[in-house]
C-alpha cells in the first residue's frame, strides 16, 4: 500500500534543513499510534541480527530553495510513504486526518490531502525511478581493526547482490518462509556522478544514488522492492522507487 501526503504551510513558507530526512521519518513516528510507533522505531521485525522497520518513504515531491543550510518550500508540498503492512498507513492517515494542523519539521504546515496511490502492474522486468535515493553498504574492518564503512556504486557487482540479499530477507519476513533462491537485477539506466547524493541522517555521512533503473526477478521480489525500498535504510528515507511508464 502506498499513499502520498499534501500539505500547505500555514505561514507562507515551510522551511526544513537540508538533510530533512529526519524530519520525515519523525513526522511518521508521530503520528502513529503511540503503541504502534513504539513496537516499529524499538523492535521492528527481526531476522538473525538485522531489524526491519518494513516502511519506506520519498523525499519531499518538489524542489526547494536553498537559503543557507535550510530549503523552503512555497505552496503546497508532499511525500510519500509506502508498507506492505497497511496498518501503517492507516494508522498514519486517520491520526493526520483529525489534526487541525501538523508539526513538519520547525513549520506548522495543515493537511490539504492524503491519496491512496493505485496499485501498478508488475511484471518480471520494471523501468523505475528513484523518490529517493538508494543506498548499499558494507562495514569492512580495517587492518588496525577499526571498521569502515563502504558505499558501493551502482556500477559495482556487490550493489546488486546486496539489495536482492535484503529483498530476499524482507520475503522471508513477510512470508514467514524462506524464499527459493531466485535471480534478481538492478541495471542502471541513466547514471553518472550527478546522481551520487551524500546526505547526512542525525549526523550520519549516507552516500546514495538517485537515477534511473532497469529491475528484473521474480514478480513477488519486485513487489517487495515497491512496497519495502530497495536497499538499505529505507525507514530513514531511503530507496524508494516508483514504476516508470
Amino acid at each position: 500500500m502506498r499513499i502520498r501526503i499534501i500539505f500547505e504551510p500555514i505561514c507562507d513558507t515551510v522551511t526544513l534543513p537540508i538533510h530533512y530526512h529526519y524530519c520525515l521519518q519523525g513526522f511518521i513516528y508521530r503520528n502513529l499510534k503511540p503503541d504502534l510507533a513504539r513496537e516499529l522505531h524499538d523492535k521492528g521485525q527481526i531476522l538473525g541480527k538485522r531489524r526491519f522497520k518494513m516502511f519506506v518513504f520519498s523525499q519531499v515531491l518538489k524542489r526547494g530553495r536553498k537559503v543557507g543550510e535550510e530549503l523552503r518550500f512555497a505552496g503546497q508540498l508532499g511525500f510519500s510513504v509506502s508498507s506492505p503492512h497497511t496498518e501503517i498507513l492507516e494508522s498514519l492517515a486517520e491520526t493526520i486526518i483529525r489534526k487541525e494542523k501538523l508539526k513538519l519539521g520547525n513549520s506548522w504546515v495543515r493537511l490539504s490531502a492524503i491519496e491512496v496511490l493505485a496499485r501498478p502492474e508488475f511484471k518480471r522486468e520494471l523501468k523505475v525511478r528513484t523518490l529517493s535515493p538508494i543506498t548499499v553498504y558494507s562495514t569492512l574492518k580495517k587492518p588496525d581493526g577499526k571498521k569502515k564503512t563502504y558505499y558501493y556504486t551502482p556500477f559495482e557487482k556487490e550493489f546488486s547482490e546486496l539489495i536482492h540479499e535484503n529483498l530476499m530477507k524482507k520475503f522471508e519476513i513477510l512470508m514467514r518462509r524462506k524464499p527459493a533462491r531466485s535471480r534478481f537485477t538492478i541495471t542502471p539506466l541513466q547514471i553518472d556522478r550527478r546522481n551520487l547524493i551524500i546526505t547526512r541522517f542525525r549526523g550520519t555521512v549516507i552516500k546514495a544514488w538517485s537515477g534511473i533503473y532497469l529491475i528484473s526477478g521474480k514478480r513477488s521480489l519486485l513487489e517487495i522492492a515497491y512496497d519495502c525500498g530497495l536497499g538499505a535504510k529505507n525507514s530513514q528515507g531511503f530507496g524508494m522507487i516508483e514504476i516508470v511508464h
